[in-house]
């Protein structure tokens, strides 16, 4: 009898983990407003350095850290932003339902985070490819 309130407990303690109910990955849109088709690198320690041609969708694992965001594409100048981590609501629920055991698997997995669902990175002309106004009357 012990033992089937002991299963039973542990069964309704790991239902409200946020590892098995949001899952320790997440999708992400990023996004180069005026500057489609430019090469964004993600990079920080939970994810590594992960690469992705705008607009897109990218997977992330979740984790602690921001995540910073870099995108080049010729004609422009470079854009930069961060993505910050924050802490799911889901986190706090599980204190309450799974105690420290369901914390502590969210924490070592990252499920306890999440990010924005977009991130748009502004990237401004660089000058160096528009035409002259002298090319512009000799091409018509």
């Amino acid at each position: 009898m012990k033992i089937q309130l002991l299963a039973y407990a542990a069964t309704i303690g790991l239902t409200g983990c946020a590892t098995i109910t949001r899952g320790t990955t997440q999708t992400v849109s990023i996004n180069t407003p005026g500057a489609p088709g430019a090469v964004c690198t993600l990079t920080s320690a939970s994810i590594g350095s992960q690469t992705i041609t705008t607009p897109g969708v990218i997977t992330l694992a979740k984790g602690a850290s921001a995540i910073s965001i870099r995108c080049s594409k010729e004609c422009y100048n470079d854009g930069t932003g961060v993505l910050a981590s924050s802490m799911d609501g889901m986190a706090a629920g599980n204190v309450v339902v799974g105690g420290v055991i369901g914390l502590g698997v969210d924490a070592a997995t990252g499920a306890m985070n999440q990010y924005a669902p977009q991130a748009d990175i502004i990237m401004a002309p660089d000058g160096s490819c528009a035409m002259s106004s002298t090319s512009r009357r000799n091409a018509r």
